[in-house]
């Protein structure tokens, strides 16, 4: 009897968590508007595969000459711009020679509105990710706290071992690849970190009822009504 009265609440526990399960995974929105839409979300998920490229193509080369080529940021800039002054000065003495136009040069080079998407979307996401960290250190949700803590400590260990430029590097190639993959394989990823999200409220209830429960609690003072 006993044991089927375990096994009910078992039972229970697992459709609890599954319930749990399908609420975190469920979204409303696409995920081209989850990273926030417009250009950055098409460069996020390769729309653009032209700019995407040539953009991993441009910090792949940035991360060789910082970390192979072991530039330093002073001296690459140095050496940028020396190499586009030299560069820009034959291309003008040689249309003078040849009778042909010389360079162009835009009045704005950098448009605006690029820099203004860009700190949007930072800012928007930095106020998201510190209210989570508010929300999640409150102590409403002890098993996702004690996963951002170890994930965290985690991350700490790893960039022992890894330069600034290499942790930079890692994750932008994360940015560049993940939510395309996620993009493409939706259901396989929900399905794999649902199971990933269920066993892990099955061990903390476990340690609960182990553990946690049994710890003795002092009795509980009742409070006056004025």
């Amino acid at each position: 009897m006993a044991h089927k009265h375990n096994a009910l609440i078992l039972s229970d526990s697992d459709d609890e968590i599954s319930k749990t399960q399908a609420t975190i995974l469920t979204r409303d929105k696409p995920i081209h508007e989850i990273l926030g839409g417009g250009k950055v979300a098409d460069v996020l998920l390769w729309r653009d595969r032209n700019v995407s490229a040539a953009l991993l193509l441009g910090m792949t080369a940035i991360w060789f000459l910082f970390e192979v080529a072991e530039y330093n940021l002073v001296t690459l800039l140095c050496h940028f711009a020396i190499t586009s002054m030299l560069a820009l000065y034959l291309w003008s003495i040689a249309a003078d020679i040849l009778k042909r136009d010389g360079p162009q040069f835009l009045e704005n080079i950098l448009q605006e509105s690029l820099f203004q998407d860009l700190g949007f979307i930072l800012h928007r996401r930095l106020n998201q990710i510190l209210r989570l960290l508010l929300h999640i250190s409150s102590g409403t949700d002890l098993p996702t706290f004690l996963l951002i803590v170890v994930s965290l400590y985690v991350l700490s260990v790893i960039g022992t071992f890894f330069s600034f430029v290499n942790l930079l590097y890692i994750g932008f190639l994360c940015i560049q690849t993940l939510p395309i993959a996620y993009d493409r394989h939706e259901e396989e990823i929900n399905n794999l970190f649902g199971h990933i999200i269920v066993d892990l409220r099955k061990k903390y209830r476990r340690f609960k009822k182990t553990y946690v429960n049994k710890i003795p609690r002092g009795p509980v003072k009742e409070k006056k009504t004025s």
